[in-house]
């Protein structure tokens, strides 16, 4: 019989599609894809090796139940499978495989819970095929603008719609996907850091308070295109140079910030689109798309209301027109402080280092958290690479994630 470590190596390769995890590529399991479809079928062999009971919901989500009585309250754990192009092999499979290694340490063991408990693999949680992010666990808790999103398309034209009924899955199920707030009693996810906090603390596991969602900006400066030979420096309506600054100011403030007011802010220019970009053509229109993260919902205005008033003065000072639109602007999710304490509580019990911390990246947990008490364990992620093929985590820091479910599972699903 293989122990613990060993199955979950096992299990990784197998919800990966891999013999081994060393693909110098990543993975691509694009969300509404055969290769996520396939992904899921592992999880649902896996869960039936486990005795747990398998459904698909009406958006597509695999579900996987250990059922003590319909009556009973359920806890859920998990998170995704699907990956970014050329991801890696550990964001939302850990959550996933660490899940499911909690329930057959369980098992093993013959305990009897009094909750049911069951283990959700959520679909399309990236948003790397259609600009959307959390497809699955948007519209289980009520999230989802199903009218925003059926003529979106992916980069080979293939609109949402499409492909979600290309998985089996009928679009009109979706806008009755929506599950009751008796359905679940709590959520919790387990998920690599995809930051360098636990590794450079020395930290074996992070319990998160909250989740900077983002606000992001779109700011146009429009001048006016001439010839690069024949107009003189003084006598140009130049787009680029105008905002050019607005990078490292972006940079320089937020870095301010952090220091004077708050820590957790973050801010990039992190899109960049000129326009004619030809090498003899003064820039007449430059787009910058600017992402801006914190749990303070009061220091990202802060910030948004400086660029509004740099781009102000630089429209005046080099005589172009400056726009900023707000594209996205998500309000922070603070998760609960019970299941908080308790996640800390049972990481210090079992003589891990679990410091608390927050979430710079979105996760599934965040829309689980507007309808169900949820919360979040972080495992280390090496040199906080993720969402390319070098990403990795230690298989012993799954174990640790796993042993810390169990016991908290032990603990909630015997009360």
């Amino acid at each position: 019989m293989l122990n613990l470590q060993e199955w979950i190596e096992q299990k990784l390769c197998e919800l990966n599609l891999v013999e081994r995890m060393e693909d110098p590529h990543g993975y691509n399991r694009l969300g509404y894809t055969e290769e996520e479809r396939k992904s899921h079928q592992q999880f649902i062999r896996i869960a039936k090796e486990l005795g747990l009971n398998t459904y698909q919901d009406r958006v597509g989500n695999q579900w996987a139940i250990w059922n003590v009585h319909k009556t009973a309250p359920t806890i859920a754990l998990g998170s995704h499978l699907d990956t970014v192009y050329n991801g890696g092999g550990y964001d939302g499979v850990a959550g996933v495989l660490s899940a499911l290694a909690a329930v057959k340490i369980l098992k093993d063991n013959q305990f009897t819970p009094k909750k049911n408990i069951a283990v959700v693999c959520f679909i399309s949680e990236e948003s790397a095929r259609f600009g959307v992010s959390t497809i699955g666990s948007k519209a289980i808790s009520g999230e989802l603008m199903i009218e925003e999103l059926e003529g979106v398309r992916d980069r080979d034209g293939i609109t949402v719609k499409e492909a979600v009924e290309q998985m089996g899955v009928k679009w009109e199920d979706l806008t009755d996907a929506t599950l009751p707030l008796s359905r679940l009693e709590q959520f919790v996810e387990l998920h690599i850091e995809q930051g360098r906090k636990l590794q450079d603390c020395h930290a074996d596991l992070g319990v998160v308070t909250g989740i900077a969602r983002p606000t992001r900006l779109l700011v146009t400066a429009s001048g006016i295109a001439n010839h690069t030979g024949t107009t003189s420096m003084n006598n140009r309506n130049d787009a680029l140079v105008a905002i050019a600054p607005l990078v490292q100011y972006v940079s320089e403030l937020t870095k301010h910030i952090n220091k004077q007011e708050d820590p957790h802010l973050v801010a990039t220019v992190s899109t960049v689109d000129v326009k004619p970009n030809s090498m003899t053509s003064i820039p007449s229109k430059v787009e910058f798309g600017i992402d801006i993260r914190s749990v303070d919902d009061t220091a990202k205005q802060s910030l948004v209301t400086k660029i509004k008033q740099f781009c102000k003065e630089a429209e005046k000072k080099h005589q172009v027109k400056i726009e900023v639109e707000t594209l996205v602007e998500n309000k922070s999710v603070f998760l609960d402080d019970t299941i908080k304490s308790k996640l800390l509580e049972t990481g210090h019990q079992l003589g891990f280092k679990t410091e608390l911390m927050v979430s710079g990246a979105g996760h599934d947990v965040m829309n689980m958290a507007t309808r169900w008490p949820s919360g979040l364990l972080f495992i280390p992620c090496r040199d906080g690479i993720s969402h390319q093929p070098k990403e990795y985590t230690e298989i012993s820091n799954l174990v640790n994630g796993t042993k810390v479910l169990t016991e908290y599972l032990q603990i909630e699903a015997k009360q």
